[in-house]
């Protein structure tokens, strides 16, 4: 059996080299030629999978190690009798993490004693936003989640989905939803010039969900204006040859990277690997805690001195810090000469990402501390020392 597979999908030796060959490609350059005789094809979001990649090939299985579907034609496939499986949820943790730590940032820039008295509009509460929303609430924050699909399905859930006008009137607004365009309630420009032009100053806008949910254009000419908000970009329209112009205009710029922890991704190839194994009839025998190695940095000590909020965001910025990444893309965007090296040097981030692990790889020992920050800890998602 042969399997193609996206080059950057981690632990693809350890999880499929004993069910067959393993031929790696460039997710972002494979074409009907690289699959034509691969009976598994295994993507992430950057592989459109439709007719022209696959008809006339051996391919009867797909899978993406990715929580998005948009980049591939399901009718197509269903039509054409091959089977398909994602990995929704699988860095969903990952992503929420990202936005902990880009909300850390923001507070210490507006100098908040406490942030959790900034307001969240979360757009979108699939896996993503409502793992996000759990966080938030744990920590104390006033969460508002936006997801008119869901609050026309769920009419009678306890605590009601709010509007999306509603949503961008908080303090930070941070969109989580597919990228959806022929659908009751399409998400592609979902936020255009009137959205845009409603926030304030004193907002923040996040989005790591999908470049396309706001529009490119529309933002570049907003945030030319002086009553501009804060905005961090971690998703872009045209990736890879993003807008230069609007980077230099955001706030916190980084390379699709929001879902690139190390347990996100492996939990990515776990997914798909336990759906191949349903599809061929195989018993499932790996996990992805197999194949976690010990994190570099294992274990953080407070004292009773430490100050609460400082603490969780020391902890919380010693496993991610985004202004790494942001120094990254800037730089390499600078030092490219031209639209296509943009792209490459945008991809070659994304391919070269460095190791970065999740919260719970980090162990935090308290002394002498309060209740309230252990469970700050917990609600972050981080260890507790016994």
């Amino acid at each position: 059996m042969l399997i193609v597979a996206d080059e950057n999908i981690p632990l693809l030796e350890a999880f499929f080299g004993d069910m067959g060959q393993i031929r790696r490609v460039s997710g972002r350059t494979m074409s009907a030629a690289d699959v034509r005789d691969a009976d598994v094809l295994l993507v992430r979001s950057v592989t459109r999978v439709d007719k022209a990649l696959l008809e006339g090939s051996r391919v009867r299985f797909v899978g993406t190690a990715t929580i998005g579907t948009d980049h591939v034609d399901l009718a197509w496939l269903e039509q054409n009798g091959i089977r398909f499986s994602a990995a929704p949820g699988c860095n969903a943790n990952s992503v929420a993490e990202y936005v902990l730590a880009v909300l850390s940032l923001y507070a210490e820039l507006q100098v908040m004693d406490d942030w959790t008295q900034l307001s969240v509009g979360i757009v979108g509460a699939g896996n993503v936003g409502s793992e996000l929303a759990e966080k938030l609430l744990r920590l104390g924050f006033t969460v508002k989640l936006c997801d008119p699909p869901r609050a026309m399905q769920e009419p009678d859930r306890e605590h009601a989905f709010t509007s999306l006008e509603d949503a961008l009137t908080c303090d930070v607004v941070t969109l989580h939803t597919p990228l959806t365009r022929n659908t009751a309630h399409p998400t592609y420009h979902m936020v255009d010039t009137p959205e845009l032009a409603g926030l304030t100053p004193d907002q923040l806008l996040i989005n790591a969900g999908r470049g396309g949910v706001i529009s490119n254009s529309a933002l570049s000419e907003r945030l030319k204006q002086p009553d501009a908000p804060l905005v961090a970009l971690d998703v872009w329209e045209q990736e890879p040859q993003i807008s230069a112009e609007l980077l230099s205009q955001v706030w916190l710029a980084t390379p699709h990277i929001a879902g690139y922890s190390f347990e996100g991704k492996v939990r990515g190839t776990e997914m798909v690997y336990q759906a191949v194994c349903q599809f061929l009839g195989l018993p499932v025998r790996k996990k992805a805690g197999q194949f976690l190695p010990q994190p570099a940095l294992s274990k953080a000590v407070f004292t009773s001195a430490a100050d609460e909020q400082t603490a969780v965001w020391t902890a919380l910025r010693a496993c991610y810090d985004p202004r790494s990444d942001d120094a990254r893309l800037r730089k390499v965007m600078r030092l490219a000469r031209s639209g296509e090296e943009q792209g490459v040097a945008f991809d070659r981030l994304r391919r070269d990402y460095p190791v970065r692990r999740e919260c719970s790889s980090l162990k935090v020992e308290l002394k002498g501390s309060s209740r309230s920050l252990q469970d700050s800890f917990r609600a972050a998602g981080f260890r507790l020392h016994a």
